[in-house]
């Protein structure tokens, strides 16, 4: 038998959200009456340039990718404010970033802090490289991060420390002045995750010129419509990005991959539509969800709302699994550390399809 590492035996497996193939077989549903909002995806779809780019492109897919990436790296840099010797971008969205983050600073043994709950994929990442998770907390009923509690949490070992902001699941942001606490309590990496970031109308970059310890995550997969493209990028200061541009797979994304990633920066009437259809759709499912007594829902700044299902009843896979026999797919929020078996996450969708999840909200528990 493979001697396979201690780590990865232990290892809990990251569960992502249904995809709408698994559901139509298992309740044996068309795919076509199937709503899909348990992976925060785009409702608007993807960039018809995007589209084009890559029908135009399909004949480079027996090429090797691009290895420097500096036309996509500097469109980044345009769309972010910033310089591009100041962006790495990853092949496998942002969790490829992370993986980079992991090679480029962590030492087995060293620890990162993650308040909870929070996106579990940093944990899932680097305890594969020997990492050590030491947990802070977000606390839910405020929707806020408890910034004392990251700060106690740093040793002499902390590499990485994580705040996500609209924080996944609950939403929340966190505000500049608890960040720059964080940042001015610790030499280690200030990861500031904003894959949300256009739906809070909110960004950190200004912190960036003051603070060599901050690094900003970023992704193609929400308001830019490319979540199967796989494109993610990060900001930092020149020279973490260089020392990260070692350790970094030189073909890691694809060619399709870059020219859709192009096209789209160049679509500015399509990201303004987007963002402004996502946030329209999120207003409206916290205003009709608000008006039903058994569910607690919280406001929110991204693509998302994180539901407390506690007093319908039932816990959050029952309450999952009823809506899925009925076509539509929520988050399972069992999966979080940080929250217990009675939270839901709903993704944003059309107009249309918010209205059919009210119906069907309204039949199960209204």
């Amino acid at each position: 038998m493979v001697k396979v590492k201690k780590i990865v035996k232990e290892l809990d497996p990251y569960v992502p959200g249904r995809s709408i193939d698994e559901i139509a077989i298992k309740y044996n549903i068309n795919k076509n009456n199937i709503i899909k909002l348990g992976s925060n995806e785009n409702p608007a779809g993807v960039s018809k340039k995007a589209i084009e780019a890559v029908e135009k492109e399909s004949n480079l897919i027996s090429k090797y990718p691009e290895s420097n990436l500096e036309e996509l790296k500097t469109k980044i840099a345009e769309y972010s404010g910033v310089k591009s010797s100041n962006i790495i971008v990853g092949g496998d969205g942002a969790d490829e970033i992370l993986d980079v983050l992991g090679k480029t600073l962590m030492e087995p043994g060293d620890e990162f802090i993650v308040p909870l709950p929070s996106y579990m994929y940093y944990e899932f990442t680097l305890k594969i490289q020997g990492g050590v998770p030491v947990y802070a907390k977000w606390n839910v009923d405020e929707n806020k991060l408890d910034v004392d509690s990251v700060i106690n949490a740093i040793t002499d070992k902390t590499k990485i420390i994580f705040l996500c902001t609209p924080n996944n699941p609950t939403g929340g942001l966190i505000d500049k002045k608890d960040i720059k606490r964080v940042l001015e309590s610790t030499e280690a990496l200030v990861v500031v995750d904003e894959a949300y970031f256009e739906f809070s109308e909110v960004n950190n970059v200004d912190l960036l010129a003051d603070y060599d310890n901050m690094l900003i995550l970023r992704t193609f997969s929400k308001v830019l419509g490319l979540a199967g493209m796989r494109v993610g990028y990060a900001i930092s200061n020149p020279t973490f990005i260089e020392f990260m541009h070692r350790v970094k797979p030189v073909f890691s994304l694809t060619k399709l991959s870059y020219v859709a990633a192009l096209a789209t920066l160049d679509d500015e009437d399509y990201i303004k539509k987007s963002t402004e259809l996502s946030i329209q759709s999120r207003e409206f499912l916290y205003e009709k969800i608000s008006e039903f007594d058994k569910i607690h829902i919280y406001p929110s700044k991204a693509n998302y709302l994180l539901l407390d299902i506690r007093k319908t009843g039932m816990k959050s896979h029952e309450f999952a699994e009823a809506l899925m026999k009925q076509g539509i797919i929520v988050r399972d929020c069992n999966s979080f550390k940080g929250l217990d078996e009675y939270w839901i996450r709903v993704s944003v969708g059309t107009l249309e399809e918010d209205k059919r999840f009210i119906e069907v909200l309204n039949d199960l528990v209204g």
